[in-house]
């Protein structure tokens, strides 16, 4: 890969479900890239196409149109170059905290003993030395989302795909994940797009905010986020950046009817 060349690129994605032709649309012509090791935020409506975006790279579903580069060259999806963590932690209840996290390399064919060894040296890393042993049932919300991506890590993967990852937690929680993904995200480096319902969260994350028109979605502005970390988002520039994207926001949804 060229200096300075994106790793990741989306050109012209169309996509569109339905059993008729020409179906209901939902991506239409969507243009997207990412760096290596850059932190990317996608948002945009409800319904208007974020994680079919995903499931299209993690090759759930088939693009109808457009082209998918990864370093620079066409491919059909990025499946095995990628992991993905949707909004569900999808602990299984019958696995505690370690096993749990294995998951992926076992998966991948690593022997259970190997991929418990791997996973014992990052449980420092993600808050969860002393729970190895715990269900799933026995752990906080937040502590499942650990888990959840400590098993996502494991897979040393390039591209993390996260899908509303905090979504279903309290606004504390979710401040102090977004701390701790910050501090893993600097540690190990993926290229992480993000989908996120939730302005601050982008702008407390992201290097670049891509914003989303209703469906079918469209790139309607890229927002480049340049300020250090950590952000507080008290700061003058990053009040304004998020009145910003509430008015980009506000003009993407249709007013309910009287």
């Amino acid at each position: 890969m060229s200096p300075g060349e994106p790793l990741l690129e989306i050109q012209g994605l169309v996509k569109a479900f339905g059993d008729r032709r020409p179906g209901t649309p939902v991506l239409d012509g969507l243009d997207l890239e990412a760096a290596a090791g850059e932190f990317v935020a996608l948002i945009g409506p409800s319904g208007c196409g974020k994680s079919t975006i995903f499931n299209l790279l993690a090759g759930l579903i088939q693009a109808d149109a457009g082209s998918l580069l990864l370093e620079g060259r066409a491919v059909p999806h990025l499946r095995g170059r990628l992991a993905y963590m949707q909004q569900k932690d999808l602990l299984l209840p019958w696995r505690r905290t370690l096993d749990n996290a294995i998951l992926g390399l076992e998966t991948q064919g690593v022997p259970k003993a190997e991929a418990r060894r791997r996973a014992r040296g990052l449980l420092d890393v993600f808050g969860l030395s002393g729970f190895e042993d715990r269900w799933p049932d026995e752990l906080s919300g937040g502590m499942r989302q650990r888990v959840a991506l400590m098993r996502t890590m494991l897979c040393q993967k390039e591209i993390l795909l996260l899908d509303e990852p905090f979504g279903a937690l309290d606004a504390m929680t979710r401040a102090q994940m977004q701390e701790w993904l910050l501090k893993v995200w600097a540690r190990f480096r993926p290229t992480v797009l993000l989908v996120t319902h939730d302005v601050e969260e982008a702008l407390v994350l992201a290097d670049r905010i891509y914003v989303l028109t209703s469906r079918p979605a469209r790139v309607k502005e890229v927002v480049r986020v340049t300020d250090p970390r950590p952000r507080a988002m008290t700061r003058p520039d990053l009040v304004r950046r998020k009145a910003d994207l509430l008015r980009l926001l506000a003009d993407e949804i249709t007013p309910v009817a009287a």
